[in-house]
């Protein structure tokens, strides 16, 4: 059913509880006022990170795990940002050289991030799906060992760390909405909830710009090189990927769909009741939660800020009201 399982969060949580304190999580009555149906709101404050991203989990889950020897070769990942900032900033706590190739036209910002905590960035590929491609042959030519942003067990259990500190932090919660990219997230989600708290229920939340995932969930086809189109870069995703397509399809209570605007909406949202700087992807678990609100009516529900990473051009779009596109 799942890649992983349980046992194998309760290791990544050793391993990073030495490198991360465990993220907030916070209530803002005027966030349950915004949703309504008499829902309790929750936030988890991934942002509040190293890199301001959930990914540093997935990342020093990773370069914690490997043996000697392969750290010495040293790793790769394809990414458009904060997956090769958390591979980067654990490579660093453990002295691992780390290479990310990004697509072409990258987010400036965090690419420049990704090389300031002393990785080296290629920009290759004109999307993210041909990234992963010319990433594959150089990490196999090179010996290095691949770090898949989603296909990769100690990825997958890093990122169940985050729900297995939500749930203790905040047992009253019922469901869990996520922002969905390649569904690690979702299927760490999954797993620590069959164990903690079996009627918890999670949902994912797609951009209709980048639908791969919400599609194939719905009618069982798996996708490849699908058409996106979101300034959420973390959910930019055109595939269904090995690891996480069966069990997403097990594990989600449900899966829904979101407009471009009700994401920068939710920017700003999160800017006005909470101060924080969410970007695409942070801010596409409250667009669903709108959605899902009559669902979940009088119910208390995670919502997940897994990123701040907004580049200041989009931000300046943004919170003056626009849709970047």
């Amino acid at each position: 059913m799942y890649p992983i399982t349980y046992h194998d969060v309760v290791a990544a949580r050793a391993r990073l509880r030495p490198f991360l304190d465990p993220s907030p999580v916070r209530h803002y009555p005027p966030l349950d006022a915004l949703v309504g149906h008499g829902i309790r709101v929750l936030v988890k404050h991934e942002n509040h990170l190293p890199t301001g991203s959930f990914k540093v989990r997935n990342g020093t889950s990773s370069i914690t795990a490997l043996r000697d020897d392969d750290a010495a070769r040293g790793v790769m990942a394809a990414s458009t940002g904060n997956h090769g900032l958390g591979l980067a900033w654990a490579g660093a706590q453990r002295g691992v050289a780390v290479t990310v190739c990004v697509p072409q036209g990258n987010n400036p910002e965090k690419s420049a991030a990704i090389r300031g905590l002393g990785a080296t960035v290629i920009e290759v590929g004109d999307r993210y799906d041909a990234t992963i491609a010319a990433c594959h042959a150089m990490a196999a030519r090179d010996g290095k060992t691949l770090v898949h942003s989603t296909n990769h067990r100690e990825v997958i259990a890093g990122a169940g760390t985050m729900t297995a500190e939500f749930l203790e932090q905040a047992p009253e919660i019922d469901a869990i909405i996520i922002a969905l990219g390649g569904g690690s997230q979702a299927v760490g989600a999954s797993v620590v909830r069959d164990v903690l708290k079996p009627d918890v229920e999670v949902y994912a939340v797609q951009s209709i710009g980048a639908s791969a995932q919400h599609d194939a969930w719905h009618d069982g086809v798996p996708r490849a090189g699908a058409p996106v189109q979101t300034f959420a870069e973390g959910i930019a995703t055109g595939a269904t990927y090995d690891l996480t397509f069966a069990a997403l399809r097990d594990g989600l209570a449900g899966f829904v769909l979101v407009e471009e605007e009700a994401i920068a909406q939710g920017v700003r949202d999160l800017w006005r009741i909470t101060h924080n700087l969410a970007e695409g992807a942070g801010a596409t678990g409250l667009a669903g939660l709108h959605l899902l609100a009559p669902r979940l009516a009088g119910r208390a529900v995670g919502i997940i800020l897994c990123g701040g990473n907004l580049d200041a051009s989009r931000a300046v779009t943004v919170l003056s009201g626009g849709t970047p596109y």
